[in-house]
């Protein structure tokens, strides 16, 4: 992040009004090639957020401030500036186009938990910073907020701001301290009361964007193999079982599906709140729980008792250990992992039976309604013994509505109830808000408009707190697309495949909008391609790869801007001529550059273009999967895909997408994966290195602890697991939809002791 320079920036509009600029991300090729008909308008972000971090005498803090975005400017206060007529900010500045944000996940500060955000400069990642909000939903939407700042400040470099200048004077520092006035330690902000007080206070992160949160339907952007079978009704919620893979798997899966009238982050809290006092108004079961180890910010473990007064067979106490692990997807939905675990802190304890939780999962989104009360679907999944199942089904015996399968089923309707009877639990703030004109003079405009250029927002962050940003995408995948006019209704997936028979492209028209079409096409064989993965010969071969079609893939059609409609994916465009596996001991960066890499060899220099995709895997020791896709005429400059090919790294980060489905494998690593479509440059860091004939993209999956979880989950079954991966540019505008598929793989039970060393 830089700090503000000796000139002032172009003076903000007034309240209500908003500056017009235009469509296109910001290092596009093309940007400034649009009218300013086609143009978006800027956004302000402001609202209450905690600041982390370690004073000069090593005490920790976490302070209640006020923070601003507008444009690329950003301001720290102590209170709302809003309220307060002229008060100045504690930190002020600019961000940079350098600037990441790392999402941390949950951390316990006293006796509350908060949603940290890691802020660092990537020339400097010493540089260093933190702030928390009390969700992870008003988290996710701080990183938009950043993402946005970022953008522009990437979009001034385009139109050709100096940007040595700024570097070498106003870098954003984050382990500096703000100047301050001295004082004494009587006025150091200490945290003795916990966070309890600050997380009354909402963050209430307000908006002057319109975000579109129409999320759509129950699937993802890959069909799935469950086949679910309504099989009954408990206390009002539906009750499924999966009978497409009943035969030889580990269990049975069953699942309750409920609307609970509450906003998904009041729903994710409860899920995995310990306060037994809230609990025991809605779970009958694991209602008393413990921290027992916190893994990292996305993974704990924790220990339950229960007494049996209602599921009576049981003749003594329970008490039982599991792990939890939870994640929140770029359309704002969340998925939660319980699996059984023992751990050494929690040997059997005398007097009660150690039990094992049914390995289950919840999953929880938004539903979008015309009305004003925020409605969620929560989805609860269970793994039961067939035996058990079977005999249940036979007998219609009432021994399931004794069992804990059952017990986790009712949480569903014991959410429903609770929220229910507490509407107040559940503010929804809307993210349109009206600010006076005095106000919004005082936001940004006369703290930055004449800042000196060492007064750095980095150290107004890390002094006594600290800060900086990278970002995510919006509250769902569609961002930055037009919202439909009132009357539109979003086409159901159900209807996606019919859609698709009027807007897809063919594999013909869509060589011509995206290659030269007047050159001859080069013959391309695999066979002349050797990775260290070998090509699969039948469907069971193990440790081998494939390049399946892309009709399983659902992407955006050409009317997608105005219904949200989407379309199954055509033949890819790009055809897969190898794959290598490498175990490294650290990260390794521009494989194509590699003497022995594939594309240095001859018969690859002879391809017009080759596009490899680096996926980093964090591991003891590291993997990389490389993928190489090859393009049998030049590809066009003006398309969309030459403009991604020769753009800037952050127009890249904005289009560079990952649609993943586990075809088959453990249902519980099927559900931490999913089937959403991923832009993976807003979800980790991609570096890009474009030279001669190719565009080498680096994965770092390392660089998000999100990601690293999932990985983490998905290394330990992978020799069990097929995969399939699309890759696509996604589509932000009319003349570019249709979008298509770019790539694809299918990875067979890819074995970690195959990979080679490099």
């Amino acid at each position: 992040m830089a700090a503000t320079t000796t000139q002032p920036p172009s003076p903000l509009p007034p309240a209500g009004e908003v500056i017009e600029v235009e469509n296109s991300e910001p290092g596009s090729p093309d940007a400034g090639s649009r009218s300013s008909g086609s143009g978006r308008s800027s956004s302000e972000y402001s609202g209450w957020v905690y600041h982390l971090g370690v004073n000069s005498i090593g005490h920790e803090y976490c302070h209640l401030r006020f923070l601003v975005i507008r444009g690329k400017c950003v301001a720290m206060y102590k209170r709302d500036p809003h309220d307060n007529p002229g008060l100045e900010p504690i930190r002020k500045g600019f961000v940079s186009h350098t600037l990441v944000v790392e999402e941390v996940g949950r951390k316990k500060v006293n006796h509350g938990d908060v949603y940290v955000l890691r802020l660092y400069s990537r020339l400097d990642q010493t540089k260093k910073g933190e702030i928390a909000c009390a969700t992870p939903g008003e988290a996710q939407k701080w990183t938009e907020a950043f993402e946005q700042a970022k953008q522009q400040a990437e979009y001034d470099l385009t139109r050709g701001a100096n940007w040595n200048r700024l570097q070498s004077e106003n870098e954003f520092n984050l382990d500096g301290h703000r100047r301050r006035v001295r004082r004494g330690l009587g006025k150091l902000v200490r945290i003795g009361k916990g966070p309890e007080m600050l997380l009354r206070q909402s963050s209430d992160l307000q908006s002057h964007e319109r975000v579109n949160t129409n999320f759509g339907g129950d699937t993802g952007d890959a069909l799935e193999a469950h086949e679910w079978r309504f099989v009954r009704t408990l206390n009002g919620i539906r009750i499924f079982e999966d009978i497409a893979n009943s035969k030889g798997g580990k269990g049975i899966l069953l699942r309750s599906i409920g609307v609970v009238g509450a906003n998904p982050d009041s729903v994710f809290e409860m899920v995995l709140s310990r306060d037994k006092h809230k609990r025991h108004e809605w779970d009958m079961l694991i209602s008393d729980l413990e921290l027992v180890e916190t893994i990292d910010g996305y993974c704990d473990v924790v220990y339950g008792t229960y007494e049996p007064k209602y599921l009576n067979w049981w003749k003594s106490k329970k008490d039982f250990v599991f792990s939890r692990q939870w994640f929140r997807g770029q359309d704002g939905a969340y998925n939660i992992l319980q699996s059984p675990a023992s751990h050494k802190q929690k040997p059997p304890r005398h007097g009660y039976e150690r039990t094992h939780i049914n390995p289950t999962t919840w999953e929880i989104k938004r539903l979008n309604t015309s009305e004003s009360t925020p409605k969620c679907i929560v989805t609860r999944m269970v793994e039961i013994s067939p035996s058990f199942w079977d005999r249940w089904r036979r007998r219609t015996s009432s021994n399931f509505e004794r069992s804990i399968p059952f017990a986790l089923l009712s949480q569903v309707a014991g959410l429903r109830e609770y929220f229910a009877a507490n509407p107040a639990i559940t503010p929804d703030f809307p993210s349109t808000v009206v600010k006076s004109k005095v106000s919004e003079s005082l936001i940004i405009q006369s703290e930055l408009e004449y800042s000196e250029p060492n007064d750095e927002f980095y150290d107004a962050l890390v002094r006594g707190e600290s800060f900086e940003g990278d970002s995510d995408d919006d509250d769902n995948d569609d961002d930055d697309v037009t919202t439909p006019k009132a009357g539109k209704v979003k086409l159901k997936n159900v209807s996606w495949a019919i859609a698709g028979l009027a807007m897809k492209r063919t594999k013909a028209s869509l060589e011509r909008s995206e290659l030269v079409t007047n050159s001859i096409p080069i013959a391309i064989d695999t066979s002349h391609f050797h990775g260290t993965v070998r090509q699969a010969k039948s469907e069971d071969d193990p440790n081998s790869w494939s390049s399946p079609g892309g009709e399983k893939f659902m992407i955006r059609g050409k009317t997608y801007l105005t219904d949200y409609a989407k379309i199954a994916g055509g033949d890819p465009l790009l055809k897969l001529i190898a794959v290598d596996w490498f175990k490294v001991n650290e990260r390794f960066d521009s494989v194509a550059l590699h003497p022995k890499s594939l594309v240095q060899s001859e018969a690859a220099k002879k391809i017009p273009f080759i596009l490899v995709v680096n996926l980093q895997v964090p591991a003891k020791p590291n993997y990389n999967l490389v993928m190489y896709y090859a393009a049998e005429k030049p590809v066009n400059k003006d398309s969309l895909l030459g403009r991604f090919i020769d753009g800037t790294d952050a127009f890249r980060d904005a289009r560079f997408k990952l649609i993943p489905s586990i075809v088959e494998g453990y249902w519980m690593v099927k559900r931490a994966v999913g089937t959403r479509a991923c832009l993976l440059g807003k979800a980790v860091t991609c570096n890009y290195l474009r030279q001669d004939n190719f565009l080498e993209i680096d994965v770092d999956i390392g660089s998000s602890s999100v990601a690293r979880s999932i990985i983490g989950l998905v290394l330990g079954y992978v020799t069990s697991i097929v995969v399939d991966l699309a890759i696509l540019v996604e589509a932000k505008e009319e003349k570019e939809l249709p979008e298509y598929i770019l790539g694809t793989v299918r990875l067979n039970r890819v074995n970690p002791e195959a990979a080679v060393p490099i």
